[in-house]
């Protein structure tokens, strides 16, 4: 019995490069509707990526990303030839989301999903001034920093990283919380969580000192109280060249300099 070629989706950022890719593939390929398809091929750079993983998350379609932007950690080199092969032996990174639920000053709740990571960040020139408890224990009765983050292992090379965070190997089973310019206690480099923790971050003198908490691009003001948990309800599956793994471009990085 003939196997059927595997049915491609072709979605871009609006980068003419990324554009230009997307009309070629499509037109060597097919495109098919994403309700319709095997595989989603995204084209552009890692904010394309995530984007596209959002937008899917209930689909429950694999993701192939092709650097079409700038860094592209997250993509596959941009290769035109071969292109159903690569997919069909392309291995797989099963990622789940943390979930954020947030609350205002007014009372009001939000939900959020974020792939790469929960951040929360000082809104004015007053230092944030931060309670955080993990699994309803509280471990640091006071922050004072210009933010906190909580990343995940896909998510930690990104912000994470930037706020000297730890590279997290994947499957390693464990959460980054890391301070960003922490002013008191100046030791405090943060810590490794297991995945399966419960982070709850309480904002002290909040009228005083205003908070807001973002889940990769979605932004909620002026919070008084955000936790954040693994959904081990929802997976994410991206798809990586077997010659460039996650895992192995996650292990570069660890040595880059």
């Amino acid at each position: 019995m003939t196997r059927q070629p595997l049915r491609l989706c072709f979605t871009s950022s609006d980068r003419p490069q990324a554009l230009q890719a997307r009309e070629t593939l499509a037109r060597r390929y097919g495109d098919h509707s994403a309700a319709d398809c095997d595989v989603v091929v995204a084209l552009g750079g890692d904010g394309l990526m995530l984007e596209t993983l959002h937008l899917h998350l209930d689909r429950d379609k694999p993701i192939y990303g092709m650097n079409r932007g700038s860094v592209g950690f997250l993509m596959n080199d941009y290769i035109e030839d071969d292109l159903l092969e690569r997919i069909a032996g392309a291995q797989k990174a099963v990622i789940h989301p943390l979930r954020m639920t947030a609350r205002t000053v007014n009372g009001e709740i939000t939900e959020a999903l974020a792939i790469n990571e929960v951040s929360l960040l000082r809104q004015t020139r007053q230092t944030a001034k931060l309670r955080i408890s993990v699994d309803g224990k509280v471990r640091l009765p006071e922050l004072f920093c210009d933010g906190v983050l909580v990343a995940t292992p896909a998510g930690s090379t990104a912000y994470n990283l930037s706020a000297h965070g730890p590279i997290i190997p994947f499957g390693a089973q464990v959460l980054a919380l890391t301070p960003i310019s922490a002013f008191r206690p100046r030791r405090w480099r943060g810590a490794l969580l297991p995945h399966t923790a419960e982070v709850a971050m309480e904002i002290l003198e909040a009228d005083k000192r205003p908070v807001s908490a973002t889940a990769d691009n979605q932004e909620v003001r002026d919070v008084t109280h955000v936790s954040v948990v693994e959904d081990r309800e929802r997976s994410l599956t991206m798809l990586f060249d077997a010659d460039h793994s996650f895992e192995e471009r996650v292990l570069v990085e660890q040595f880059s300099v």
